[in-house]
């Protein structure tokens, strides 16, 4: 594993089993909620699958697995990549309690076993701000190109690249100086603000590179995909500036 993933796990795991209890409710709770409303707990992200029943999906950086267990429930076959074991602690549970089974690899994305997973997925799909976790984002393509069957298909979602320069969405993370500037930095894990003040100073710190509009499109044709779609969504704080985005991109 390289340095700044080791460096990013650390951070992951702070804390990370009881954050999700706090803030999703337990495995029981989460459960009743993805099950009464599977589609809804997708939000926006649901218009971008073409079905669920029966797909193989890698969920990438998924976290707790709010949004594979959701995607379990309606059909689909999810494995979830995430550096974090107390991530998968949690979303197994969640799963077991909603009486479906994901898969979870415990794993660096960037170290993913080809040998096993090379061309496997119909849907590579991510959400929730998880590209400034890489330092070479032709790298991080180049994996999701590879983990695609021919015809299948990428959702990517993630924070608008105007984060780098404004804080939009009040995440409380570094902004930089220049749209264009390609430093690696390090700030605050996203859930470091939820903390008190003093449990927030022992909360290691994440690497980030942050990327313009043109580095995300450009890494995803480099790789060979097709891009099919880029939409623009507005920050939650502020409708009249962006705040997300999602890509579509096809495996030809």
């Amino acid at each position: 594993m390289i340095d700044y993933s080791i460096q990013n796990k650390k951070a992951w795991e702070f804390d990370a089993y009881e954050f999700w209890i706090k803030q999703a409710g337990t495995p029981q709770e989460r459960a009743k909620m993805d099950r009464e409303d599977p589609i809804g707990m997708l939000r926006r992200y649901a218009e971008y699958f073409d079905a669920y029943e029966n797909i193989k999906v890698a969920n990438i950086c998924g976290s707790c697995g709010k949004k594979a267990i959701p995607l379990a429930i309606l059909g689909a076959e999810v494995t979830v990549f995430d550096i974090s074991q107390d991530n998968k602690r949690y979303a197994m549970e969640v799963a077991a309690a909603a009486d479906v089974k994901i898969g979870f690899e415990v794993c660096d994305v960037l170290e993913i076993d080809m040998n096993r997973y090379e061309g496997y997925f119909d849907v590579v799909f991510m959400e929730g701000g998880i590209l400034h976790y890489f330092h070479n984002i032709d790298d991080f393509m180049n994996i999701m190109y590879s983990l695609l069957r021919p015809g299948g298909k990428m959702i990517c979602s993630d924070f608008h690249p105007f984060q780098k320069i404004a804080d939009i969405l009040n995440l409380e993370q570094p902004v930089i100086d220049s749209y264009f500037s390609t430093d690696v930095f390090e700030g605050e894990m996203a859930h470091a603000r939820f903390y008190e003040e003093e449990i927030r100073k022992q909360i290691p710190k994440c690497s980030y590179r942050k990327y313009t509009v043109s580095e995300i499109i450009n890494a995803v044709i480099n790789c060979g995909m097709s891009l099919k779609r880029f939409d623009e969504h507005p920050a939650w704080t502020n409708d009249k500036l962006p705040g997300e985005f999602t890509l579509i991109g096809v495996r030809e």
